[in-house]
């Protein structure tokens, strides 16, 4: 069983036992956006979901605070989300999370591509009861970094995604808001122009009403060619 900690504004920390890791895909607030670009994907070879927005179940041991991921060969990106976490007791958590994805596996099945790598969390979150009534102003925004240089490829708010009061109520239908669930939301878009393979990833959640960050870096290291 994966252990996640997570320190709060005031000093305090919670610690979670991942039981349930579930991701979010073609999450937007806008549903006649996420069908265009279902057609995108299509055209791509990406199967297109029964139903959006699609929720996938992910091995709970995927979720990690990590620093490093291991990429199986040079076609494995992330994506700039929030994660909503259950502590003991119900009490619900926000924080940056980046969900990397084998994108050549993502062609054959979407919810294959999301087990294939590590949902990588933040160490620090916030109440989401303390940031709820001003969840559309905060900001989400990935850096991906090319042999020592960063550039920026996301750049959003939290208004363009379905919020995590929308997800509780999807989880809480499922008798599935419980301690140990995470829930990943879905991704905003990509700069068109830089190159999503990058040796590393940097994520952060930001508050504009008091100026707090959560953040999240991770390089993405190649493994070693198979032998035989």
């Amino acid at each position: 069983m994966t252990v996640l900690t997570f320190e709060l504004p005031d000093g305090s920390t919670r610690t979670v036992d991942v039981v349930q890791l579930l991701n979010a895909g073609y999450a937007g607030r806008e549903q006649a956006d996420v069908a265009a670009h279902v057609a995108e994907l299509a055209q791509l070879g990406v199967p297109a979901p029964s139903v959006t927005p699609a929720l996938y179940p992910v091995s709970p041991y995927l979720a990690q605070q990590t620093d490093r991921v291991a990429a199986p060969h040079a076609r494995t990106s992330g994506e700039a989300e929030w994660a909503l976490v259950v502590a003991d007791g119900g009490e619900l958590l926000l924080t940056a999370a980046c969900d990397h994805t084998d994108r050549d596996l993502e062609v054959h099945g979407v919810a294959w591509s999301k087990n294939a790598a590590p949902d990588v969390l933040a160490r620090q979150a916030w109440l989401l009861a303390d940031v709820e009534s001003r969840i559309d102003e905060l900001t989400l925004r990935a850096w991906v970094t090319h042999g020592g240089g960063e550039t920026g490829i996301q750049d959003g708010t939290l208004a363009e995604l379905l919020t995590p009061g929308y997800w509780a109520g999807v989880l809480r239908e499922r008798g599935a808001l419980t301690p140990g669930t995470v829930l990943i939301s879905g991704t905003i878009p990509m700069a068109d122009d830089v190159d999503q393979f990058a040796d590393g990833w940097r994520v952060e959640l930001g508050d504009p009403a008091t100026g707090n960050t959560i953040r999240l870096a991770y390089e993405v290291a190649p493994l070693p060619q198979p032998i035989g």
